[in-house]
């Protein structure tokens, strides 16, 4: 007999977690979540409406007033706020400059850990993000923490980048990543960091298909009840 497993993976920047995430879901036929894309969604929305990333309150409030809806589909998961397809605007470069000042109010952290509960209730789930073993899924049955080299990170960034059109030197891409590693560990709400019960897995020298494999492995040895 199998039980459904709340999968938590957590890790820095551009380690992979997301498309790791995603095919780990699809293999084991569960719910994928990106909780990095909900953020981006609300960080797209208050540059669209010029409110300023440092206002926690307005943030909070403005994310009251949003319905961010993650839709599967053949190229990836589709990101629509308020019933508008903006998946390939929250990858902007824009976007990704200011969405750790968004994350790190504790007023849209809160909000946004109740829509992420709220989204994994009754169903088996793989959800990928900085805080999801320690805040979001604190008893989720299998933690992963991803992580990978500044340089390999970078490099997956610049590839990304490159595929969409976007032409960003590498050494601003690790300087960018290295910024962000400081500012997400050092916030005060719900830094990243390392569960105690995690897992730790370097993708460093790993392929996509490697990590996916070795995070399926452990989740059907822990669903046999």
């Amino acid at each position: 007999m199998y039980k459904e497993l709340k999968i938590a993976i957590d890790g820095p920047a551009a380690a992979g977690k997301s498309t790791i995430a995603k095919m780990t879901a699809e293999k084991l036929g569960y719910t994928y979540i990106d909780t990095g894309a909900m953020y981006r969604a609300l960080t797209h929305k208050a540059l669209v409406q010029n409110i300023d990333t440092n206002d926690g309150d307005k943030l909070t409030a403005l994310l009251r007033d949003t319905a961010i809806v993650l839709l599967p589909s053949a190229k990836g998961q589709k990101v629509i706020v308020d019933d508008v397809d903006v998946s390939e605007e929250i990858r902007s470069q824009q976007v990704t400059a200011h969405v750790s000042a968004v994350a790190v109010h504790s007023g849209v952290r809160a909000l946004m850990v109740e829509k992420q509960q709220q989204l994994a209730e009754g169903t088996g789930v793989v959800m990928d993000g900085r805080d999801i073993g320690t805040a979001v899924l604190p008893n989720a049955e299998l933690k992963i923490f991803m992580t990978a080299s500044v340089e390999e990170r970078a490099m997956r960034r610049y590839l990304e980048n490159e595929k969409r059109g976007m032409a960003t030197p590498l050494e601003q891409l690790a300087a960018e990543i290295s910024e962000r590693d400081r500012a997400d560990s050092e916030r005060v709400v719900s830094p990243l960091k390392q569960a105690e019960d995690a897992i730790v897995i370097d993708t460093t020298s790993m392929t996509i298909e490697e990590v996916a494999r070795e995070i399926s492995k452990l989740a059907e040895e822990r669903a046999h009840i």
